[in-house]
Order: structure tokens, then C-alpha cells, then sequence
């Protein structure tokens, strides 16, 4: 028999050729699919390759047991087994036994133990075990190395905010390989209730990245179990953090975490899709502008489906409705989404509604009654992710949306029966209204919006016009007004345009706006010859002052650097309550940086000098925000370049 003193799983070599060295290299941590090596040190020389049997088993969950395929037990073999869990000696000699262990592409993924027996039973090590979007038998392969880097290995990325005419890139910092990141994803799923009802079951079922999908969906929320996030809306965040704050998703699963799983608080669509990709397989964020709302993408193929479904899949983990029992949503495949196939699983209809949804507004009159008006080709505009290697915005409203007013789209609408967005809107004839803004709206500044009234009759027309600002948020919570007008007789000869100007101030809107930076405008004019009403909407999104963020010397890895960070005062008021926070992967260790400034006079600089020590190699990005009374969550970043 062999006596084992050692098990060397050669976690560098292991966890550099798997892509999890970014992990850490202190434990083995590889990828299903792909073989990986170890040694047996043994205490004599007793052992004979060939004459000497032995076995191997690998566990997960606690109910392992092989006919759950959540343990296997293999023999040595000459060469690798196809799809199996198999072990061939790579190496022997006289007191060392190398070996090199293969698993099966389709193997259930997390915790794993690992034994050697020989008449008894001697446990070795444990490993992790992720999906492998390097290997063609895994069902998340993908065949493009720059879209790996972005999607697997890149610790950071941007989330586009804004509207659809101001997208606004945020930095988002994932932190996926930070300590502790990894362990507390695999938690997430020990902790869901699948897991808790039936643990062999739910184990067995890892294997599969559209499980795996439905379970982190239902997780980042808490709204039927022990998930990461509550999600608020109502602007009152004061025993929390406020959803706009949030610069990365390293503290939330930390926090989650070491606070025994009680939900942080707080989130909101971007939060929950950013949480929701940290940690995950190949997987990005998406933004989806008109009306504003962020989920994720997942890269799988769809064996459960038919033909024509594979690749990109859309889920969405922020708590809107049940899907079978669970807060959850997806995933579903982008495909089906594009050509109406609304009986396809998961939640199709739901994610469909998401893009290609009515707007509706009612116009309520003094008597009482009102009028219903539609807007249909407003929800699904510049659907939007970070590009792959770069830091620009990728539209890709074309791969949830044929081109609008096209005989495909049309098809799309027939086959989902949307009967609203088959009938053809004509809005060039008799009035019309639109709203056109200032080139440059900034935070702190007064600037004009205008109202372009078009009359395409060939008689004149007598109208009234009511022109509104007010606060708002991304979801069309309406706040406080901050500028209007209303004129009663606006006269328009046959054929003419006019543009009436609205002057919004800042001294108006200051103590109205959110920390979303959203003002909503709208327009509504009554023909007082037909009585008909004609209403224009526009979401405008004030810009912040840009944070500059200054290296100083050369970043290096595992050497001290600074930083210099600052921001003008663009506002009339002094800004009181000044905090600089500061966060990114390999660069703060994990932790955010906070540094809170004396108050800083109209049109003054605020400034903070930083320190960091990078800790790995690469492209990072610094990532910041400046709070105070008056500004609020400005973001800002930069990419740093360590040597």
C-alpha cells in the first residue's frame, strides 16, 4: 500500500493554466473540462506503478452520491477518459507519484474533495471546480480570447447611466478575485433555497449554467430568501447606502458575508446587475434606455431549447415579479427576444416587454375625464454594454430588435401579438410637438429647453401650451417642479413652426433634483378648435463636473503610488460634507478609500492626495465618487497601467 506524506497540488501551475490565478495560488482552484496535475509524496518505496491499484474520488455537496453525479470514483488509466472523471500517472518514481486528473465538461461545479483509496480511504485535498469558457466541450465555450478578457478576466468595466441622449459611462469595479469574492458567490449558492430544501438535488443540478443563472438571479435579490441586496426606491437611504454610492460590488458581498447573509442595504437595477455578474462565468451588463432599466447577459449554449437559441441570454436579478415561486428572471435567449418566440423559457414575455413595451400617459381634464395616449416606439432605445477592450459604448439594440418600421419587425409584432405596435403611427400630419434642449445642461448652470410647435394643417390653429420641468427619477418617480409655463393662446398660421423657450434655473431646481441628476420635461398642447391634446416628454440629464485624476510617478506592482484627485465647485453655494471615496481591483486591497475635505467655495478646487500599493500587474481601473450637499455621487475614473 502506499503511505502518503504529502499531497502537492501544484496550485501555481494548476490555477495559471485554468485562468484562476487571479484567485490566488494558495489553493487549487481549476476549471471542468481541463486536466490538472498533483503529487503524492510517499514514505516508502513500496509502491509499483502498474501492480499497485488505487482509486481516486472526487465529492461535492453533502449528500454526494454518483447517482446525483455529485461523486465519482476512477480508476488509473492509461490515457484520459472522454467526458468522465479519469487519472493517469504522469510521473513516478521511487517516493513521488505525479498524476494528472481530468474532469468531465459538463461536471457540477463548486467545492470539492478529493481522496485516495487503496483498501482504505485517505482524504487529500479540496479544490474548486468553475465552468470553463476555454473548453469547447463546456457549455459557456467561447472562441474569442479578446471577448474571454473582457468578459471572464476583467475586474472592472462600465455601466452606461444617463438617458438615450446622454448615455453616461460609470466605472463599476467587479472585484471578482479579490480575497474572499470567490468564496462568497459559492456561499450565495449554499445559502439559496433550492440548496436548503433539497441539497442533493440542488447539486446535482450544478452542471448547468442555466440553473446556475436562475439561482444567482433569485440570490442578489432578498425578496424570498437570504439574498445579497434590498432594493429601494423611494430616495430614503438613511440606515443604508444609498444605490447611487456603490462603486463596485467588492464591499456588498463582503458585507453580505461576514454579516451572516443579512441583506445590505441598498440596490437598484444597476446594483443588482453588477453584483450579479461578479463572480459568475462569461457575463456582462446591459443598460436599456426609455424606460431605464439595467440587467445581465449570459454567454451558454441551450440544450433544454431547440436549434437557434445558443449564445447570448438575458436574465435580470432585480426583484419585479415571480417566476416559477422566485423573484427571479431568465434566462432567456436574446434570439427569442429578437423574433417574438414568447413561448420560450425563461420569462420571455417579460424581457420582451422590456424593449418593445408601450409607454402610456393619461392627460386627466377639470371636468374629470381623461384621455389614454400611447407612445410605442419610445421603450428599447440605444440598448447599450462596454465595448470588448475598450472603454466605448457597443450598441447592440440590433440583437433584441429588428430595425423600426421593418417588414421583420412587424413579423415580430404579429407573431407576439402586440396589437399597439401594429398599427402605423402618422405623426407628421396636422400638430405636432417635440422638445429640443440647450447644447450643454450642466449642474450648477441655468439653461433654456424649448417646446417646437409645428402646425402641418393648411388652416391656422389657436392652442394652448403648458410647458413643465420637474425633478425625476430613472424610473419616472416624479419630484418637485422646477420651472414652467403656460401660455393661453399660442396662434400658428397654416405651415409654420414656433419654439418657445422655457428658462430652467438652478436656484429652482437645486433643492429639487435627486442624486440621479434627472430632470423630466414636458409639453402638452390643446387644439382649442378640436379639443385634441398632443403631449411631448423628454428626459434631460445634467452633467457633473469631471473628477481629474492624476498619477503621480510610475505605478508599479507591489510599490507604493499616489494619486492626486480633484474637482471644481461648479455650483454658486459652498459645497459642505465632502467625501472622496476611491476603490479598484489590485489597487485598495478590497477595501474603499474614503477621505472627507473641508468645504470648498463656488468655483474653488476640491482636491485629496491618494495612496495605493498595486498588488498585481495590468490594466485597473481607479475608480472614484465625490459626495457632498449639494453634488452628489459624481463618478469618475481612470485606467492605470501597473507595471
Amino acid at each position: 500500500d502506499a503511505e502518503i506524506s504529502r499531497c502537492d497540488l501544484q496550485c501555481e501551475v494548476n490555477n495559471v493554466n485554468h485562468h484562476t490565478d487571479l484567485n490566488g495560488t494558495d489553493r487549487l482552484i481549476v476549471r471542468r473540462g481541463q486536466a490538472f496535475t498533483l503529487t503524492l509524496h510517499l514514505q516508502s518505496g513500496q509502491f509499483e506503478l502498474g501492480v499497485s491499484t488505487f482509486s481516486l474520488v472526487v465529492e461535492t455537496g453533502p449528500c454526494a452520491n454518483e447517482a446525483s453525479k455529485t461523486k465519482a470514483e476512477f480508476v488509473l488509466s492509461e490515457s484520459p477518459v472522454e467526458n468522465s472523471w479519469s487519472v493517469v500517472a504522469s510521473h513516478h518514481d521511487e517516493y513521488s507519484l505525479s498524476l494528472s486528473i481530468s474532469s468531465p465538461p459538463n461536471a457540477c461545479i463548486g467545492r470539492y474533495s478529493l481522496s485516495f483509496k487503496q483498501n482504505r480511504s485517505i482524504p487529500l485535498e479540496d479544490f474548486i471546480l468553475l465552468f470553463n469558457p476555454w473548453c469547447p466541450g463546456d457549455s459557456v465555450y467561447m472562441n474569442d480570447e479578446d471577448s474571454l478578457s473582457e468578459y471572464v478576466l476583467a475586474q472592472d468595466g462600465l455601466i452606461f447611466r444617463g438617458t438615450h441622449k446622454s448615455t453616461i459611462p460609470a466605472a463599476w469595479n467587479f472585484g471578482q478575485f479579490e480575497p474572499g469574492i470567490l468564496d462568497a458567490c459559492l456561499r450565495l449558492l449554499d445559502e439559496n433555497p433550492k440548496f436548503l430544501n433539497n441539497a442533493d438535488r440542488d447539486c446535482s443540478k450544478r452542471c448547468s449554467p442555466v440553473y446556475i443563472t436562475r439561482v444567482v438571479s433569485a440570490m442578489v435579490n432578498c425578496n424570498d430568501d437570504k439574498g445579497v441586496l434590498t432594493g429601494r426606491w423611494d430616495n430614503n437611504y438613511k440606515d443604508g447606502v444609498s444605490p447611487m454610492s456603490w462603486n463596485g460590488s467588492v464591499e456588498i458581498l463582503q458585507d453580505w458575508d461576514t454579516m451572516s447573509c443579512k441583506p445590505v442595504k441598498y440596490g437598484q437595477c444597476w446594483v443588482f446587475a453588477a453584483v450579479g455578474c461578479t463572480g459568475n462565468f462569461l457575463i456582462r451588463v446591459i443598460t436599456n434606455y426609455l424606460n431605464f432599466h439595467c440587467w445581465v447577459e449570459s454567454w451558454m449554449t441551450r440544450p433544454d431549447l431547440k436549434s437557434g437559441f445558443d449564445g447570448w441570454q438575458a436574465s435580470d436579478p432585480t426583484p419585479q415579479e415571480r417566476s416559477e415561486g422566485a423573484y427571479c428572471c431568465g434566462p432567456v435567449p436574446v434570439r427569442a427576444i429578437k423574433e417574438g418566440e414568447l413561448t420560450v423559457k425563461y420569462d420571455a414575455p417579460f424581457v420582451f416587454a422590456e424593449v418593445n413595451a408601450d409607454e402610456v400617459c393619461f392627460i386627466k381634464r377639470k371636468d374629470g375625464t381623461q384621455e389614454k395616449m400611447h407612445f410605442t416606439a419610445k421603450v428599447g432605445e440605444k440598448i447599450s454594454t462596454k465595448g470588448v477592450g475598450s472603454d466605448k459604448r457597443e450598441d447592440i439594440t440590433h440583437l433584441y430588435k429588428y430595425p423600426e418600421g421593418s417588414d421583420e419587425e412587424r413579423k415580430v409584432f404579429e407573431k407576439a401579438n402586440h396589437q399597439n405596435k401594429l398599427l402605423k403611427e402618422d405623426t407628421e400630419e396636422g400638430l405636432n410637438i417635440k422638445i429640443k434642449v440647450s447644447q450643454e445642461m450642466k449642474m450648477g448652470s441655468d439653461f433654456d429647453v424649448f417646446a417646437v410647435i409645428t402646425n402641418n394643417t393648411p388652416m391656422a390653429k389657436l392652442c394652448r401650451l403648458m410647458f413643465c420641468a420637474r425633478a425625476a427619477c430613472y424610473n419616472s418617480v416624479m419630484g418637485i417642479e422646477c420651472g414652467s409655463k403656460d401660455l393661453l393662446n399660442v396662434q400658428l398660421q397654416p405651415n409654420e413652426e414656433k419654439q418657445i423657450p422655457l428658462r430652467v434655473i438652478y436656484s429652482k431646481y437645486c433643492h429639487a433634483i435627486t442624486d440621479q441628476n434627472l430632470i423630466k420635461l414636458a409639453a402638452l398642447l390643446i387644439d382649442y378648435g378640436t379639443k385634441d391634446a398632443i403631449l411631448a416628454m423628454r428626459d434631460i440629464y445634467l452633467e457633473n463636473p469631471p473628477i481629474k485624476i492624476k498619477i503621480l510617478g510610475e505605478p508599479k506592482a507591489n510599490r507604493k503610488m499616489a494619486a492626486e484627485i480633484s474637482l471644481i465647485n461648479p455650483l454658486s453655494e459652498s459645497l459642505d460634507d465632502c467625501t472622496f471615496c476611491m476603490e479598484g481591483a489590485n489597487l485598495t486591497q478590497g477595501k474603499i478609500i474614503r477621505e472627507k475635505i473641508s468645504p470648498v467655495a463656488p468655483g474653488q478646487e476640491a482636491k485629496v492626495k491618494v495612496y495605493f500599493c498595486p498588488t498585481k500587474a495590468g490594466l485597473r481601473k481607479l475608480v472614484v465618487d465625490f459626495n457632498s450637499n449639494r453634488l452628489r455621487d459624481v463618478k469618475g475614473y481612470r485606467n492605470v497601467i501597473i507595471a
